[in-house]
């Protein structure tokens, strides 16, 4: 149940609290006062869209807030799914923010929240009722939803989906191997080419690394001779000329000397005679590297081909080695696939006839359901339309078989007749704007049983009626409270006058700016709504003894 509502910078509504109570609420006031706005931004808090011009002109955001009591174990659920705390009392608080940069935040019980995520804990919270939504039935797409709500088939539908999709999947590969034949053998040709090439270039993982680092030694080969043959001479000597070796000899042999008269010196002769050694291990690898490093002049041209015959492999089969392998293998199967197109075209067509006839079935069982669904849902629809100043009313579903779509093989649009002897035609024909009005509200009243929501919003279902016709809708929704909160936009003085809750809805100018206004009106303010309604500008006395009386007129009606 929704409790309150804080709406803040949403057009003409600068910041206001509007609470709710169980039963059935009501909203009046005169036309463009707001009513219409607070319904937006219920449904804005519900996760629907808003347009940035319905933030208040001089403001930069715009915020709704709404506090709800959750008796729904499913919300209880998602909302532990999803990691939200909740309380003992189960009250939920749901807020979003939008700026006027296009930003939007959501949040519940104070943590932040998708949009995603609010839609769908929303969803189970309130529906909303408006006059677009009698317009539903002009369009016939629309009926099928109604039988299959009213005949909780979700479950049949979903499984009759998938299979729906997994046909459709089979059905684009049967569609890709019935290939014809001599794009098949181009297909092949190509395939075996890309295989025997990379098959002959053999690439090895790393291997493009290694060649690399060889050609930049391969380039370089002059330095690295120069350099290690300078080191050469600095250790070993050259042209007469003692190197750094003898030198360190030399200095361990004096040390050596000195040593059999001062003991101190015999480390330090150790010390340079272990360096000498190790000298002289470092001047023979310097002289095996400068054997090795005398590189075939002709295996940089190897190198070069190979690197370039590696670069082109990867600019058509991937840019890594391990991608160029990958294709091949994917290649391979490919080949095995397209050679073996007999056999794979008979395991994909008996797949394919499977999946059929299986969606078939599930699709003919939605069709029987909907059948039994029809008769039962089309009876009360027009028993709730008879209550509603239709006497005369004649409904009945129309079904033609289709091909296979998202909702089974059935194509259903309600057709009606509101007067005796004549034959039922399509909605979209005959219905006239308040019919539409009062067979939505029979509709949504056979329906409910089945919405396991707790709050219901009406926006101005009672467009297009008038007299007792509205008084019967008034009895309609007030019936409908008894089970659940409801809330209505109305104009109608008949409906208003059953309310539990009446709050009126008033436009104010202060200081040139615009304010929406919401009272919880009293017994008498609310008679003098009544006669405003009643009346218009001249409310007179009779007037209000008629508001006072509509106001008495539930006691003893039994809805």
């Amino acid at each position: 149940m929704l409790n309150s509502l804080y709406i803040e910078n949403i057009a003409v509504i600068e910041k206001t609290t509007i609470e709710f109570q169980s039963g059935f609420n009501v909203l009046t006031g005169e036309t463009g006062a707001g009513k219409s706005i607070i319904i937006g931004a219920v449904n804005s808090l519900l996760g629907g869209k808003i347009s940035r011009d319905m933030i208040r002109s001089g403001e930069n955001y715009a915020l709704v807030s709404g506090s709800f009591t959750v008796n729904n174990p499913t919300v209880t659920e998602l909302l532990t799914h999803y990691g939200y705390e909740f309380d003992e009392d189960n009250e939920l608080l749901l807020q979003r923010k939008f700026t006027a940069n296009g930003k939007n935040s959501c949040r519940i019980n104070g943590r932040p929240a998708t949009l995603s995520i609010l839609k769908e804990i929303a969803g189970y919270l309130v529906n909303i009722h408006g006059q677009h939504e009698s317009y539903h039935l002009m369009s016939s797409e629309k009926h099928i939803s109604y039988i299959d709500s009213m005949g909780n088939l979700d479950e049949l539908k979903t499984e009759y989906r998938k299979n729906l999709a997994k046909l459709r999947e089979c059905k684009k590969e049967l569609h890709n191997a019935q290939m014809e034949d001599s794009q098949r053998e181009r297909q092949i040709d190509l395939l075996k080419y890309q295989i025997k090439e990379i098959e002959e270039a053999d690439p090895k993982e790393g291997e493009y690394e290694h060649l690399t680092e060889e050609r930049t030694k391969a380039l370089n080969i002059q330095d690295i001779l120069k350099g290690l043959s300078a080191v050469d001479r600095l250790l070993n000597g050259n042209d007469g000329l003692d190197g750094c070796l003898s030198f360190l000899k030399e200095c361990g042999n004096e040390l050596s000397t000195v040593a059999e008269y001062l003991p101190q010196a015999e480390k330090l002769s150790e010390r340079i005679t272990n360096s000498y050694y190790d000298l002289q291990d470092c001047s023979q690898e310097i002289v095996n590297l400068i054997a090795e490093t005398d590189i075939d002049p002709y295996r940089l041209t190897e190198i070069e081909e190979r690197l370039d015959l590696l670069y082109r492999l990867s600019k058509k089969y991937g840019s890594t080695t391990q991608e160029i392998l990958t294709f091949y293998e994917n290649a391979k199967t490919e080949l095995v696939r397209l050679e073996d197109y007999e056999f794979s075209r008979e395991r994909l067509q008996k797949e394919y006839d499977d999946y059929f006839q299986k969606t078939k079935q599930l699709a003919l069982q939605l069709s029987a359901k909907r059948k039994e669904i029809s008769v039962d849902f089309m009876a009360k629809v027009k028993e709730e339309m008879k209550f509603l100043d239709m006497p005369n009313v004649n409904l009945k579903v129309h079904t033609e078989r289709c091909p296979l779509n998202e909702n089974g093989c059935d194509k259903l649009e309600f057709l009606i007749s509101a007067n005796l002897g004549e034959e039922p035609k399509p909605v979209s024909k005959i219905a006239s704007g308040g019919e539409l009005s009062r067979m939505m509200l029979a509709i949504t009243n056979v329906l409910a049983k089945n919405n396991i929501v707790d709050t219901m919003i009406f926006d101005e279902v009672d467009t297009g009626i008038s007299g007792s016709a509205s008084q019967k809708v008034g009895y309609k929704l007030k019936s409908l409270s008894e089970t659940r909160q409801v809330i209505c936009i109305t104009h109608q003085a008949q409906i208003a006058s059953l309310a539990d809750e009446h709050l009126f809805i008033q436009k104010k100018t202060e200081n040139n700016r615009t304010f929406t206004q919401v009272t919880h009106l009293d017994f008498e303010q609310r008679k003098q709504e009544l006669a405003r309604i009643i009346g218009g500008v001249s409310i007179t006395e009779i007037t209000l003894q008629h508001a006072e009386e509509m106001l008495n007129q539930l006691k003893g009606v039994a809805l």
